[in-house]
């Protein structure tokens, strides 16, 4: 298994470089994304480092800033989202303490999330209620997965994470048809080329295999995707604006948490 002190090296060069390029680009957009990702890389790498118990608490700050961005693009109420957020909270918590009673846990937290709609009697949007806290659970449920998958969940996250970057400008620079309507920006011909940029991600971190691929490759794009179609229906750009360059988190792990998904049902 991959080890964080392992990507040390790899994440410092990274950042290092993107400083760089990002100097002499001059622009002050960029300069204010690498700026985060300077912050943000050495603690999620710190958190990695400290094993099961640093990935489970990484797991549940993510997954609780996740579940209001989410909360917040589909409009549910306090009573919904804290009760999304302890599922989330409980399915990590599993996953660290308690692995053999992870689909019991999952079974509960799904039956909380819809009994808040029913017990509120909500006929107007109970519906609109239920389906959002079900999926919300499904799709940030799967942040658990960082605590088994340890640092190769931030190599994984490495990968997806050039693959997009490749993927958006070689998509501008190449053109050619859409790959989705809920994405007009995004073309197959980026989607391919970041797709082999992220398998060479993944051959260089000794992490490259058939799962991993068809997560990063396949994965990725449809969590890109996914995350589109749930902020087109709340007609949102973004998932938040507080992360610099990013707008919200849910924009900065779509694509990880579907690739996350992929590689546990194939894995």
């Amino acid at each position: 298994m991959t080890t964080a002190a392992a990507l040390a090296p790899w994440l410092g060069g990274a950042l290092a470089l993107g400083g760089v390029a990002v100097a002499l680009s001059r622009r002050r957009d960029l300069m204010v994304r690498w700026c985060a990702w300077a912050v943000g890389v050495p603690l999620v790498t710190g958190a990695f480092w400290l094993g099961r118990p640093g990935a489970a608490a990484l797991a549940v700050v993510v997954g609780v800033i996740a579940v209001l961005e989410y909360g917040g693009l589909l409009r549910l109420g306090p009573p919904d989202r804290a009760v999304l957020a302890a599922a989330v909270i409980g399915v990590v918590l599993a996953a660290w303490l308690a692995p053999g009673q992870l689909p019991r846990v999952i079974a509960v937290g799904a039956l909380a999330v819809t009994a808040v709609p029913l017990l509120a009697g909500d006929a107007d949007r109970g519906l609109h209620r239920l389906a959002a806290g079900l999926l919300g659970l499904a799709w940030l449920g799967v942040l658990a997965a960082l605590v088994p998958l340890g640092a190769s969940a931030l190599a994984l996250f490495v990968a997806v994470s050039v693959a997009d970057i490749v993927a958006y400008f070689a998509g501008r620079r190449l053109g050619g048809p859409r790959l989705s309507p809920l994405s007009p920006a995004k073309r197959w011909s980026g989607t391919l080329a970041g797709a082999a940029a992220g398998l060479g991600t993944l051959a260089a971190l000794s992490l490259l295999s058939w799962p991993t691929a068809v997560a990063v490759a396949a994965g990725g794009p449809l969590g890109d995707l996914l995350e589109s179609l749930v902020k087109r229906g709340a007609q949102a750009k973004d998932a938040g604006r507080w992360l610099p360059g990013s707008g919200g988190l849910l924009d900065r792990i779509d694509s990880l948490l579907m690739a996350l998904a992929v590689l546990l049902v194939l894995s």
